[in-house]
């Protein structure tokens, strides 16, 4: 993600002055935990909201809570009180599927003047009902009286629109700003303004129905009577942007609730679907998978995952890539979105503000006020050294898993484009890797997936200077040269595709002479600028089993070493292991678990036949989520050792929903079954599947390959696996490989 070393002096756009400044440039504050609030998250399109157990957004230094679109917060503040009180949270629950917010609330105690109570607790109920549909969130406040006497009370919704940048949220200071517009106040509606120094206008409109008793521009008060046993409902409508009333509230809010549930069931059915014997498992995926459909925003390319909440709802290169090939043998169509998205957006020139190079492949798109003006880098920025080859290996793994051969040749020029950029740009001083060196001083330091400041270094723990060539990003790119020959073949071109193919097998030899370390049983983590090993055990090693690059006789030892108490905390594979100079168990990514870094190691297990460890693996991020709120894997926890009877330590600021997190259990499913596809033979091979001990069977319903599908199911008897075909649609093959 971005998170790099401090730079204080940040040129802006007048002349050099700094327009921006943060402590640690592009640096997520831990000023307030999320996990303090378990906040709850909604997600459409370019849109997304943050709030409280309540339904409140509270605003305050360091709260990330409210109403976002294209990175400018929109609402940032909004809280409901009754009789000036707040009532009693009762319960807060999303849907399932992601598609609504429930918050039951109660009344407090009211007191008469005389300062007794008056009216007792829990007499008046409260439920919040809302969701987010295209660029606005819906709510419907139901209050129903459970008193033998008639109540007369009082809802106060207070608001606030701070139109305040996301990097502004995370931690920059800006030191100039736009200017707010006056308030525009109706009888039921608000229109709250900004003009950004990029001469946008942003907007806030808030409708109410039925019309508040007294509407300011800051707050919306109802004066209700209820008679004992009734109910009455509030509506309210906030949008991001100037929005008509076209229809009464009410009407309009029952019709978006059925379009928004309709999306995401559309977006789920696209997959296959998982059950199986463990109730809390089946949570676990069934949450994934309403996650990565949330997530998910339809672009004209297709479905494309944002990487996370709350600080990366928008487009990320590796993210995005990783999700896919994690969800690959279950959604083709997430894979198809990322490439084509990917493909359109490919730089073509050099601009070294955005760490550009023709063929490069996008890290990051930003949308806000401060990129727009060039106070952040990344309205478009190229910064990172592993979306390029990743981008191709997707590509590959597409075609093993589709055969799509006419979509691949659309995007083939931008294929061949990004294979050119890895010989010329790449491998910046010829030596055979791949290295990254940013071209400005305010582009990312670190561009692999460890992207904090601090994140490569030798083994007394002083900081590698680059360009770095990263153990994992050699190996993404032996993952696309392997692919590119697959992809010539697939077309007739087979010069290419040997030639291609050939260029691995060398990689395969240099990168084994350069970068294993007998001595440290595993891969070293980085070439530095002087072609010096950074000797550390990091997970980073798992990478390089996943595509395939470690000779064969290199796996058992990088396997040993991955599972190995320093590295593999009972939960998963920590980022380094706890014997290096710089692990710290609540850093980053220096000592954390990654649930996505784990997916992919187990993948790379299991690529080399060792299922057990996989499913090891899998029993420790299973384990985790058991004690995460919704049972959703967030983007890291904390690498402490694992403790009986106790859960996983969290990361204060860890995004949750995040993409290639929510995937990680759907990756690991493949991981342990040994799924692959064949489709010119129409077959899918299980290659000696495993089931972790908490799953005595599962299902798989609907799995595709070509224009047939299939149920599979699988029960455990002991150490082996029953492979059962349950059903069939089409011409396909299963085939259980020993």
């Amino acid at each position: 993600m971005t998170l790099i070393q401090p730079h204080p002096d940040t040129p802006g756009i007048d002349g050099g002055q700094a327009l921006s400044q943060a402590q640690t440039q592009f640096f997520i504050p831990a000023t307030a935990s999320l996990n303090e609030r378990r906040p709850r998250t909604l997600k459409y399109g370019d849109s997304f909201a943050v709030f409280d157990h309540s339904g409140d957004a509270i605003s305050g230094p360091g709260s990330p809570e409210g109403l976002y679109h294209r990175d400018t917060r929109h609402l940032s503040h909004l809280y409901l009180t009754v009789n000036g009180m707040r009532p009693i949270l009762l319960s807060s629950a999303l849907r399932d599927d992601n598609a609504m917010l429930t918050c039951d609330l109660a009344n407090p105690d009211f007191f008469g003047e005389d300062g007794r109570v008056a009216v007792e607790h829990d007499l008046i109920h409260f439920r919040r009902t809302r969701f987010l549909w295209r660029d606005g969130v819906y709510e419907r406040i139901t209050i129903r009286n459970f008193d033998t006497e008639t109540r007369k009370i009082s809802v106060d919704l207070g608001f606030a629109a701070d139109f305040a940048d996301l990097f502004e949220i995370r931690g920059m200071t800006r030191l100039r700003k736009g200017t707010m517009r006056d308030p525009q106040v109706g009888p039921a509606d608000v229109l709250l303004g900004y003009l950004g120094r990029d001469d946008r206008e942003r907007h806030t409109h808030l409708h109410f129905d039925p019309a508040p008793t007294e509407l300011t521009a800051t707050h919306a008060r109802f004066d209700v009577t209820i008679p004992p046993g009734k109910r009455c409902a509030l509506f309210t409508r906030i949008c991001c942007g100037k929005a008509q009333a076209d229809e009464a509230l009410p009407k309009q809010f029952l019709k978006s609730l059925r379009e928004a549930m309709q999306a995401l069931r559309q977006a789920r059915r696209r997959g296959a679907t998982i059950r199986s014997s463990n109730d809390l498992f089946n949570e676990v995926a069934r949450r994934s998978v309403a996650d990565i459909s949330m997530l998910s925003t339809d672009t004209e390319y297709g479905p494309y995952p944002y990487a996370g909440i709350p600080w990366f709802s928008t487009v990320f290169g590796r993210d995005a890539i990783i999700t896919a090939l994690e969800t690959l043998w279950m959604d083709p169509a997430i894979s198809r979105g990322v490439l084509g998205y990917l493909a359109a957006h490919q730089a073509t020139a050099f601009d070294p503000a955005a760490d550009a190079e023709p063929g490069k492949i996008l890290h990051e798109v930003r949308h806000g006020e401060m990129a727009e003006l060039g106070e952040v880098p990344f309205r478009h920025y190229y910064g990172s050294i592993d979306s390029t080859p990743l981008f191709v290996m997707l590509a590959g793994a597409y075609l093993e898993r589709t055969g799509d051969a006419p979509f691949l040749a659309g995007i083939l020029p931008h294929i061949e484009a990004a294979l050119d950029w890895i010989d010329r740009h790449g491998d910046r001083d010829g030596d055979g890797f791949v290295e990254y060196g940013r071209l400005t001083d305010q582009g990312l330091q670190n561009q692999g997936w460890k992207d904090s400041h601090d994140s490569i270094f030798h083994a007394d723990g002083s900081i590698a200077r680059g360009p770095i060539a990263l153990a994992e990003v050699q190996a993404y790119v032996y993952g696309a040269w392997q692919a590119a020959s697959a992809l010539f073949s697939a077309i007739g071109d087979m010069e290419r595709a040997t030639d291609y193919h050939a260029r691995a097998n060398q990689l395969r030899d240099r990168f084994d002479a350069a970068f294993f370390d007998a001595a440290l049983g595993t891969y070293v983590l980085a070439l530095d600028g002087d072609k010096r090993p950074c000797r550390v055990r990091s997970s980073n090693a798992g990478h390089v089993l996943y595509t395939g690059l470690a000779r064969k006789e290199r796996a058992d030892a990088v396997v040993r070493t991955l599972m190995a108490p320093a590295s593999f905390s009972g939960w998963g594979v920590r980022t380094i292991a706890s014997t290096e100079k710089r692990y710290n168990p609540m850093s980053y990514h220096n000592g954390s678990i990654w649930p996505h870094d784990n997916a992919l190691i187990a993948a790379g297990f299991s690529r080399y036949g060792y299922q057990r460890q996989a499913a090891q693996i899998f029993e420790g991020l299973f384990g985790a989520a058991t004690y995460v709120d919704m049972m959703r894997l967030p983007e890291l926890f904390c690498g402490f050792p694992r403790r009986r009877s106790q859960g996983p330590t969290f990361y204060p600021v860890a995004c949750t929903p995040q993409a290639w997190s929510a995937a990680a259990p759907l990756a690991l499913i493949q991981s342990s079954l040994g799924l692959r596809f064949d489709i010119a033979a129409g077959q899918i091979s299980l290659h000696e599947p495993t089931l972790p001990q908490f799953l005595q069977n599962l299902t798989i319903r609907d799995l595709r390959i070509g224009t047939a599908s299939v149920d599979i199911g699988f029960d455990r008897l002991g150490d082996q696996v029953v492979v059962k075909p349950i059903g069939r649609d089409g011409n396909v093959r299963i085939v259980t490989v020993a």
